[in-house]
């Protein structure tokens, strides 16, 4: 199965795979999931592609099954550390100076979200690259019930844990789509990153709106 590497060869899934196994997927998705470096990590990819190749059995000689379990236990625990980290932290977080793993515009994308759709964000992030990682930890700074936390914490790492694995391995039955995997991850990639690009197109056509609706007010009163 050839692949094409999305950014840097050593992040492409199935070289990644290929070289740590089942010990890296779970490695990527603890950290993509709680901890501030893990943003750039290729979680949707890797996660499709495992599926993938544990349908095929190649380079993953496990239960579909005990994959799904592992990888959610993982996701779960990362953003476990992130919410603590958040609730360790608080506010010094959004005062910390932008460096070449942190940038503090990722931190209010994720503030955004979280207050948009509450607690349902830790849900709804779980499929938003960069987001998925700072949501947990602004959840912690926020101080959201922990009780509420756990639960949606949960029920996200289930939904995209196991359902972006259990898509993998569905699809990689399907030789048209082993034989176009490259394709697939590009696909996965655009689409994982769309409301990412939504919210920014919304951004900014706001103030546009909001300018062009100022400007027939602001004549109005002048003519008086």
């Amino acid at each position: 199965m050839d692949t094409l590497a999305l950014g840097p060869s050593w992040l492409d899934p199935e070289s990644l795979i290929q070289s740590f196994g089942l010990i890296g997927i779970l490695i990527v998705v603890f950290a993509e999931s709680g901890l501030l470096i893990g943003f750039f990590l290729p979680g949707d990819s890797l996660l499709f592609t495992s599926g993938m190749l544990v349908s095929t059995g190649q380079y993953l000689h496990h239960p579909l099954w005990l994959v799904c379990v592992l990888v959610v236990v993982a996701a779960v625990l990362g953003d476990q550390v992130g919410y603590l980290f958040g609730r360790k932290v608080g506010p010094s977080l959004f005062r910390r100076p932008d460096s070449r793993l942190f940038k503090q515009e990722n931190v209010e994308k994720a503030s955004v979200f979280f207050a948009r759709h509450g607690a349902k964000s830790l849900v709804l992030a779980r499929f938003v690259p960069i987001v998925r990682t700072f949501t947990p930890i602004v959840a912690g700074v926020s101080r959201m019930d922990y009780r509420s936390f756990v639960v949606f914490n949960v029920i996200g790492g289930v939904l995209w844990g196991a359902g972006v694995t259990l898509l993998g391995a569905a699809l990689g039955q399907i030789g048209a789509v082993r034989d176009h995997i490259e394709l697939m991850l590009v696909a996965i990639v655009l689409l994982s990153v769309a409301p990412i690009a939504v919210e920014y197109l919304r951004a900014r056509r706001s103030p546009a709106t909001g300018a062009a609706e100022a400007a027939p007010a602001h004549g109005r009163h002048a003519k008086r």
